[in-house]
């Protein structure tokens, strides 16, 4: 984005110690974290952020792929929860011929979807409306992801 300053190195290896709530960072875990999209498509935009580089689902680990089901999970549950979507799209760009931004640093997104969410805003524009600022959306799902990491110690 214009006027922004692109910082040094790898923007998702810069989280893997950082301030969670300066860099909205939801939760932790060995393999992965989840952070919102600074970028987002929609209120709620989610990524899952492996904690190491890898381009492709096929360099992950048995135990990274394992993990990063169960926290598709959490995510999907944590958007219910949230925001009550219509649906949800999930999914990863495998390379910048896909579309990946950051190519070599495997990320998942998942995002909320509404009925009629779209608009010529994004079309025409080339601009997003959000109708929630990314410290609303922490304040709000940050509990919520806390509540639900919490009942997997009771399974």
């Amino acid at each position: 984005m214009s006027g922004e300053r692109k910082e040094d190195g790898c923007v998702f290896c810069n989280r893997l110690d950082c301030d969670d709530r300066a860099h909205y960072v939801l939760h932790r875990e060995a393999h992965w974290y989840l952070i919102l999209n600074l970028y987002p498509y929609n209120s709620g935009h989610l990524l899952l952020v492996l904690n190491r580089h890898a381009s492709r689902l096929n360099e992950c680990t048995p135990a990274e792929l394992a993990d990063m089901a169960r926290l598709l999970k959490l995510m999907e549950d944590v958007l219910q929860e949230g925001f009550r979507p219509d649906g949800i799209n999930c999914g990863y760009n495998g390379g910048s011929s896909a579309g990946a931004g950051i190519p070599g640093h495997l990320h998942v997104h998942m995002l909320p979807r509404w009925h009629g969410d779209t608009n010529f805003m994004s079309t025409v524009g080339a601009t997003r409306v959000m109708p929630q600022t990314l410290d609303q959306v922490w304040e709000r799902l940050k509990p919520v992801v806390d509540r639900h990491v919490a009942g997997w110690a009771d399974a």
